[in-house]
């Protein structure tokens, strides 16, 4: 029996209604496991225009800002290590370098946007999650399965959107501060509404913590690594005429981190991280069933680093002329968009400056019918890269409801991920390197009755021309070159379920997987074969009362096989109250045991944590 067969007998072997039984991060809504009220809500990630979330037949979920609040977490990893079909590695505390795996992908497979502003790293490949701010994020929409045929390059894991907030209503002022172990302190003010025609929401924020020793072996300096990040967005709305929509958004975040260089004992090393990201749309809804949306938005990455000095940054660039026509039961997109990348990598004692750029133009088709039990969705797309040429990426899904309370879903499509500037022109690089191209199967299932629903979706995607970074090579480093030589498969199941026992709700998920390398068999670096999300929550005397379980199996360091890290379970507990007419009150613990254990190697967590939030936000 091969072990793909293991991974999809063990799924199966599991009754749905088992599922039931295991709950997880209470405030993320699963779309295979969604409740009637929650299927009334509207998602934009999918087709990149806004649905209704019972229309889709992709694997969403969605974090509202009431769960980002209520989860205490720090930065937008710790949010997302809480979703179905995500796990998540870090090399120390919140100002350290995160990687999130959506399917087991690697962290460049995922696709991220800010207020629809593309966010990437031309170096590493993949957004630098410890450079978002998640004091400025207000929503966050998760795609799990390749979106290429609507998204382009870099969607082959998935797609993560994240929404700052948007003003409705009357003026709604806000002012937050707490205050936590390890030195945490954090403060936040904004205000948000609308007069007449225009909306608006702006945030400021400042946190910073102490830290803990990040990296606890004889070799690095053991004083405490901590951090501080001032950040801030705006939002602004104007609704110029009926139908059309003119809205612009900017955030702005400034990191300074500590880690621990190998060169050093006693130096004092530093990160630092810019991001600005901007954003002007215009929003025209000509009729009852045609509209448009045109969109230039612009990001920047910087980061470097001190007393060894290193700096790189990179821009992107996007324009989008979308176009969405709907007759009946039938709806079509269409899309031209270009994107333009630009790195810059500071010269060294070990390479010279580094410039380049690129850029990519894209036409986009789609289509989409929904006839009585039927969903059909379908999608075609073609990238002209200046660097490597075109590639067409395309994509076909169908669900079918049974009755009113099963559906099947099945559905397939292509992806890749261009080769960044760095991995082709640094000294490491190799030019000649093509696009990271991927193939994806998927079929689930879900189940609603009432309060209480299941849901199972089975997946694999393979990825031919992996690139890694290997040994010496074609490149003029000595140390090691990048290199197109892998190809990885990237499988399994994932369970979850929602259930409402009495006055207690429970949600939960539970994922199997096998991401391994095809050539060697291994399994693949930081990604454990099993992991659950456990967790309920419930009201106790005008208090919200919430526990959560984060499960994970053993995982190897590295992708030979070597170093392994222990699995481990992570309890945390939250509460939350009113205090008065216009006070919450929120606590945290996080990490309850104090479990010892490790994302990466010979790199600490941070032990049990406690979180007391104050907020004033007059109703």
């Amino acid at each position: 029996m091969t072990t793909r067969t293991v991974v999809l007998a063990r799924a199966a072997a599991l009754p749905l209604a088992l599922a039931a039984c295991f709950p997880s991060f209470s405030q993320t809504l699963v779309a295979q496991a969604a409740t009637a009220s929650e299927l009334r809500e509207t998602v934009v990630t999918a087709t990149r225009v806004e649905q209704p979330l019972s229309d889709l037949v992709a694997d969403v979920s969605i974090i509202d800002s009431t769960a980002i609040q209520k989860s205490g977490a720090v930065s937008v990893a710790d949010v997302l290590s809480r979703v179905p079909g995500i796990q998540t590695t870090s090399n120390g505390g919140p100002g350290a370098n995160a990687s999130v795996l959506v399917r087991g992908g690697e962290n460049r497979f995922t696709a991220v946007y800010i207020d629809g502003v593309r966010v990437d790293s031309q170096t590493t490949g993949g957004v630098q999650w410890e450079q978002i701010p998640l004091s400025q994020i207000d929503r966050i929409e998760v795609l799990r399965g390749p979106a290429a045929a609507v998204y382009g390059s870099d969607a082959v894991s998935g797609v993560i959107q994240l929404f700052t907030k948007k003003g409705e209503g009357k003026p709604a002022p806000y002012v937050g501060v707490g205050f936590g172990n390890q030195g945490t302190r954090t403060a936040e003010a904004g205000v948000s509404g609308s007069a007449g025609a225009f909306d608006y929401s702006l945030g400021v924020s400042h946190e910073r913590s102490d830290g803990f020793n990040a990296r606890p072996i004889p070799t690095a300096n053991p004083d405490d690594d901590g951090y501080k990040r001032t950040s801030g967005n705006a939002r602004l709305g104007w609704n110029f005429a009926p139908g059309q929509r003119l809205q612009a958004s900017l955030l702005a975040s400034n990191l300074n981190s500590q880690y621990d260089d190998s060169t050093g004992l006693k130096s004092d090393d530093r990160n630092h991280h810019q991001l600005r990201t901007a954003a002007l749309s215009w929003d025209a809804k000509w009729n009852g069933n045609y509209s448009t949306l045109v969109q230039v938005n612009q990001s920047d990455a910087k980061y470097s680093s001190e007393p060894n000095f290193y700096m790189t940054e990179t821009t992107v660039r996007s324009y989008l002329f979308q176009n969405e026509y709907r007759l009946g039961i039938h709806r079509f997109t269409a899309a031209l968009e270009r994107r333009e990348d630009e790195l810059h990598n500071s010269a060294t004692q070990y390479a010279p400056d580094l410039k380049r750029d690129r850029s990519q133009n894209a036409l986009a088709l789609g289509y989409g019918l929904i006839s009585g039990a039927h969903t059909l969705q379908s999608n075609l797309r073609r990238d002209d890269d200046s660097e490597f040429g075109g590639k067409t990426t395309g994509s076909l899904s169908y669900g079918y409801a049974i009755n009113s309370e099963w559906r099947v879903t099945a559905g397939g499509g292509t992806s890749f991920r261009a080769p960044t500037l760095y991995q082709r022109f640094s000294e490491y690089g190799d030019a000649s390197l093509k696009p990271e191209s991927g193939r994806n199967l998927e079929i689930g299932t879900r189940w609603t009755r009432g309060s209480t629903s299941a849901g199972l979706v089975a997946y694999r995607n393979r990825v031919s021309n992996l690139i890694i970074y290997g040994a010496p090579g074609t490149c003029p480093s000595s140390w090691g070159c990048y290199q197109a030589v892998g190809r990885a498969e990237y499988e399994g199941v994932t369970l979850s379920a929602a259930h409402k026992l009495g006055p207690v709700s429970l949600n939960g998920s539970l994922d199997f997987q096998n991401p391994h390398d095809l050539d060697t068999g291994r399994q693949l670096a930081r990604r454990s074969k099993r992991y659950a999300k456990l967790g309920a929550d419930t009201m106790i005397g005008g208090w919200t009362v919430g526990a959560e379980v984060n499960a994970a199996s053993r995982r190897y360091d590295s992708g030979s096989g070597n170093n392994m890290l222990g699995g481990y379970s992570v309890f945390n507990l939250y509460t939350s109250t009113r205090v008065g007419r216009d006070f919450t009150l929120l606590a945290r613990i996080n990490n309850l045991a104090d479990k010892d254990y490790q994302l990466a190697r010979n790199y600490a967590t941070a032990g049990r944590t406690l979180y007391v939030g104050l907020k004033w936000a007059p109703l």
